[in-house]
C-alpha cells in the first residue's frame, strides 16, 4: 500500500478525540480514500465494518430510518456484514457519505452512544443538494484528502533518502550535488507527468515506469469527473462542464486566468458563482483568487472576478491537455523529460506548485498590477504564501519559472512597493539551488521542505 500522509492525521483523531467526534475524510474522487480509510480499521482496530453508500443494499440503508433502538442497529449492521463488533474497539466506516446524507445526520447519535468509532469519506460534502434536508452533525472532525504529494510520490518510488538529502539541503540553503539534481528533477517530471493518483502511480510502477499505462488509469478517472460533472443540477452544468474542459486552454495563456468571454459572449462572474464552487468544492479543482492588496492580509482583499483554475492533479492535466494520439505520435512524455517541449510546460510546472501549496492545507493567491500607461500588467505574481500570523503579518511570493533563462522583474517590483511585509522572496526554477538579490531560487523538487 502507498504510504499515506493523512494516516498520522487519522491516528491523532483517534488519540485526541477518543469517541467524541468522527471523523469525515473529504476529497475527489479516486484519491485513495477508501483504501486509506479501510487500512486504518484493519490496523487499528479489533475488527471493522465499511458502508460503501455507492452499492448499499435497501435493506442496509433501512437500517438507519431508525435508530431509536441502537441495540437492534448495530446487531443489524454485524449481521449484515459478518462482523463483530468490539466495545471501543470497532471502526464503522461511512464510505461515500454523500450519497445518503441521511446516514450523516445519523452521526450525532452515533457519536453520543459512544460504542464504536466512525469515519466518513466523501466528496462534494458541501454541495447544495447533499445537504438540503438533514442537520449537519457538529460532532465530525474535518480533514481533507488530496492526490500524492512529490513526497509521498518519491517515497513509493524508493527515493526517501533523496527526499531526506533534499530537505537538508533547503535547511542549509546549499545546492544538491550535480548528479543528484539531475536525478533529483527527472524524478519531479515523472511526478508531473504521472501525477498523485494512485490507481495511476501503481500502474506506473508496476508496468515498469511505462507512462502509457498511468495515462489509460487517469483517462478512467476523467471519464468518472466528466460522468460526475453531467450529474450536476441542471441549472449549471453546462457551465462546470465549460469550464472544466477549457482548464488546459486558460493555464496555456500568458494570465492564465479564466476568461469567460470565451465561453459564453454574456457570461459574467456573478453567474458562474455555483459552478465554480461545485469545481472547488468537489475538489477536482483547486481555484486561485487574485489579492487586490497583500499588505493587509489575502481573504480580506480577495477580487472573485480574477480566478486561476488548476486542475487538482497535474497528471490530470496532462492527459486532459493531450489526447492518446498526440501523446504518441509528439513523444511527449520523452520531450518534458528531456527539456525539449516548447509548449505548456510552464502550465504544467505551475500547475505542480498550485498541487503542493495546496496539499500543504493553504488557500490559492496571485497578484497582478495593470499599468495603464502601458496598457498591461507590469506586475505578475504567481502565487503568494503568508506565515498566517495575525500580529506579525509577513509575505513570501512566488513566481514559476520552467526555463532557465528568465528575468526577475516582476519580483523585483512587488519586493520594492511591499518589503516590509516581506518574508522571503521566492522563484522556483529548473536550475539549482541558488541565493540571489535577496531571492532564494530553488528547483521544484525542493518546494516540499519549505
Amino acid at each position: 500500500m502507498i504510504k499515506r500522509k493523512i494516516y498520522a492525521k487519522m491516528l491523532e483523531w483517534k488519540q485526541s478525540a477518543n469517541g467524541t467526534k468522527a471523523l469525515l475524510i473529504e476529497g475527489a474522487r479516486r484519491i485513495g480514500k477508501s483504501t486509506v480509510a479501510e487500512a486504518f480499521g484493519k490496523r487499528e482496530y479489533k475488527s471493522y465494518i465499511l458502508i460503501d453508500f455507492n452499492k448499499a443494499s435497501k435493506r442496509v440503508k433501512d437500517f438507519f430510518d431508525d435508530i431509536n433502538n441502537l441495540d437492534v442497529f448495530f446487531q443489524s449492521l454485524s449481521l449484515e456484514y459478518n462482523k463483530k463488533l468490539f466495545y471501543r474497539d470497532s471502526l464503522i466506516i461511512f464510505d461515500e457519505i454523500q450519497k445518503y446524507p441521511k446516514a450523516r445526520e445519523t452521526i450525532k447519535y452515533l457519536v453520543a452512544d459512544g460504542r464504536y468509532d466512525y469515519i466518513e469519506t466523501g466528496s462534494l460534502i458541501s454541495i447544495k443538494e447533499n445537504v438540503e434536508n438533514i442537520t449537519i452533525p457538529s460532532e465530525e472532525r474535518k480533514i481533507n484528502m488530496y492526490p500524492l504529494d512529490f513526497e509521498e510520490f518519491a517515497e513509493y518510488l524508493g527515493e526517501s533518502l533523496l527526499l531526506e538529502h533534499i530537505a537538508d539541503c533547503y535547511k542549509k540553503k546549499e545546492p544538491l550535488e550535480r548528479s543528484l539534481h539531475t536525478k533529483a528533477m527527472r524524478l519531479f517530471k515523472e511526478y508531473m507527468l504521472v501525477g498523485g493518483m494512485p490507481q495511476a502511480v501503481v500502474a506506473y510502477v508496476e508496468s515498469g515506469r511505462d507512462f502509457d499505462k498511468a495515462d489509460i488509469e487517469k483517462r478512467d478517472i476523467l471519464a468518472l469527473y466528466r460522468d460526475d460533472i453531467k450529474k450536476v443540477s441542471r441549472r449549471y452544468n453546462s457551465k462546470v462542464s465549460a469550464v472544466f474542459e477549457n482548464i488546459p486552454a486558460y493555464l496555456s495563456t500568458h494570465e492564465k486566468k479564466i476568461v469567460l468571454s470565451e465561453i459564453d459572449s454574456g457570461a459574467t462572474f456573478d453567474k458562474y458563482d455555483e459552478p465554480l464552487f461545485w469545481l472547488d468544492d468537489s475538489m477536482i479543482c483547486n481555484l486561485c483568487y487574485k489579492c487586490n492588496d497583500p499588505d493587509v492580509g489575502f481573504s480580506l482583499n480577495k477580487n472573485e472576478s480574477a480566478i486561476k483554475c488548476y486542475l487538482g492533479d497535474t497528471g490530470l492535466l496532462v492527459s486532459l491537455a493531450f489526447n492518446e494520439n498526440e501523446i504518441i505520435d509528439s513523444e511527449l512524455y520523452k520531450q518534458i523529460l528531456n527539456d525539449r517541449l516548447s509548449i505548456n510546460k510552464g502550465m504544467l510546472y505551475e500547475n505542480a506548485i498550485a498541487q503542493m501549496i495546496t496539499a500543504k492545507g493553504k488557500k490559492l493567491y496571485f497578484y497582478t498590477r495593470f499599468n495603464k500607461e502601458k496598457h498591461r500588467n507590469d506586475i505578475e505574481i504567481d502565487f503568494l504564501l503568508s506565515n498566517n500570523s495575525k500580529t506579525n503579518f509577513k509575505i513570501t511570493p512566488v513566481e514559476v519559472k520552467s526555463s532557465k533563462n528568465y528575468s526577475a522583474i516582476s519580483l523585483n517590483k512587488f519586493k520594492g512597493i511591499y518589503k516590509k511585509r516581506i518574508e522571503t522572496s521566492m522563484i522556483i526554477h529548473p536550475k539549482n539551488l541558488v541565493v540571489e538579490d535577496g531571492i532564494i531560487k530553488i528547483p521544484p523538487y525542493m518546494f516540499f521542505a519549505v
